[in-house]
C-alpha cells in the first residue's frame, strides 16, 4: 500500500526547519540542500513542494509574520488603547530567543525584499497591517484615556512602528544594551511620549 503524505503538514515542516536554519546560519547557509537535510530529506525532495528557492523563502517570511500575528491577536484580545498596543509591542519586541530567532530571520528577508518584489509584497501587507492596529489602538486610546499627546495617530504609529523594526536590528547586533529588560524599559519610555 503506498505512504500517504499529508503535504500541507510537510510544507509546515519545511518552512518551520528554513527559519530555524535562516536563524542559526543567516540566509546564504539556508540552501535547498541544507534546509533538505537539516529536515531530514533527500536532495531534492523540496522540489515538489518548493520549486525555487525564492518560493520556499516567501513561504518562510509569510510564515514569520502569521506566527508573530498570532500571537499578537492572542495577547491583545479584549483588549483596546494603549493596554492593547503594549501587549502588540511586546509580541513584537525581542525578548526571549524565539523572537530573537524571528529578529534575526527578518532582517535577513529585509535585504531579500529590497530585490524581490514578491518579498517586498509580504512585508508592505505585514506592516500595512500593523500600522492599521496601532492607528486604531492609538484613536481609541486619544478617545478614552486621558492623554495630551502632540501627534497625530499616523505620526505616532510611524514612529513606534520606526522604533519596534530598530529594536529588531539592535537586539540581534547590540544585544548588551538591548535586553529583554532594556527594551521593556525602552517601550515604556516611548508608549509614555506617546501618552503625552
Amino acid at each position: 500500500m503506498p505512504k500517504i503524505v499529508d503535504h500541507d503538514r510537510r510544507r509546515a515542516e519545511i518552512v518551520q526547519t528554513t527559519w530555524r536554519v535562516i536563524a542559526q546560519r543567516g540566509l546564504d547557509g539556508a540552501t535547498l540542500r541544507e534546509v533538505a537535510a537539516e529536515a531530514g530529506y533527500a536532495n531534492g525532495a523540496l522540489k515538489p513542494y518548493f520549486p525555487a528557492k525564492a518560493d520556499l523563502m516567501e513561504a518562510t517570511f509569510r510564515h514569520v509574520f502569521a506566527s508573530t500575528n498570532a500571537r499578537i491577536d492572542a495577547a491583545t484580545e479584549g483588549l483596546d488603547g494603549f493596554e492593547a498596543l503594549r501587549a502588540f509591542c511586546l509580541e513584537v519586541l525581542p525578548l526571549d530567543d524565539n523572537r530573537l530567532d524571528e529578529a534575526r530571520v527578518v532582517i535577513a528577508f529585509w535585504q531579500q525584499a529590497l530585490r524581490d518584489p514578491a518579498q517586498a509584497e509580504v512585508n508592505d501587507a505585514a506592516m500595512a497591517q500593523w500600522r492599521t492596529n496601532i492607528r486604531a489602538w492609538l484613536n481609541a486610546a486619544h478617545r478614552t484615556e486621558r492623554t495630551t499627546a502632540p501627534l497625530s495617530a499616523d505620526n505616532a504609529a510611524e514612529t513606534l512602528l520606526s522604533f519596534l523594526l530598530g529594536t529588531q536590528v539592535a537586539a540581534v547586533f547590540d544585544p548588551d544594551f538591548n535586553s529583554p529588560d532594556q527594551l521593556t524599559d525602552q517601550l515604556d519610555s516611548h508608549l509614555a511620549l506617546l501618552r503625552g
